[in-house]
């Protein structure tokens, strides 16, 4: 399987601040990315059968209410998780934190999302190819032996190839370097 990605794109509504293209509207799957040396860095792997920017746009929602971690871009681009705010989970003493900081918190969410250069693959919209796609990636870049193996967030409910599925060899193709995909990837 070819798996040509393509980008960067700009994450929808943010393509001003960006200077970069809006992402085409078809299914597949997308990685989060930010600069870093002569390619780009991955924070994450998404997979939608529906248009990109409107998966998207539901995760903008996420990012500006703190349900997901807000990370400082400035760091990321040199290669360092550095977390402005840690999402995921909700007890009254961090709403309560979320609250007073709600400006600051904000200011840095859009930040982080014009920041991010995010790359497509129109692929295949077969519920397993995705699943198995994003979780070979997302594993790929939890491997300790990978340098930027604390980048993404852990914790995602992935579903990589099952044991009785017979192995499906992907080749990543990109006009850039893309930091964490090998160029042959078992899927």
């Amino acid at each position: 399987m070819d798996i040509e990605w393509k980008g960067p794109y700009a994450w929808p509504k943010f393509e001003t601040e960006s200077n970069l293209p809006a992402i085409p509207k078809h299914p597949g799957v997308y990685l989060q990315t930010s600069t870093y040396e002569n390619g780009y860095i991955i924070y994450a792997a998404g997979i939608t059968r529906r248009p990109i920017p409107q998966r998207l746009r539901e995760h903008t929602r996420k990012y500006l209410s703190g349900d997901y971690t807000i990370l400082d871009m400035d760091a990321m681009k040199h290669g360092v998780r550095k977390e402005i705010w840690h999402g995921w989970g909700w007890t009254p003493e961090k709403r309560r934190e979320y609250e007073r900081r709600k400006s600051e918190l904000l200011e840095a969410a859009k930040k982080q999302l014009s920041k991010f250069c995010i790359f497509v693959a129109d692929v295949s919209t077969e519920p397993r190819i995705l699943e198995r796609i994003e979780g070979a990636i997302m594993y790929t870049l939890y491997e300790n032996t990978h340098p930027f193996c604390d980048i993404p967030d852990r914790g995602m409910q992935l579903s990589p190839r099952w044991k009785r599925e017979s192995p499906i060899t992907a080749f990543m193709h990109c006009h850039v370097e893309l930091y964490g995909i090998p160029k042959q990837l078992e899927i």
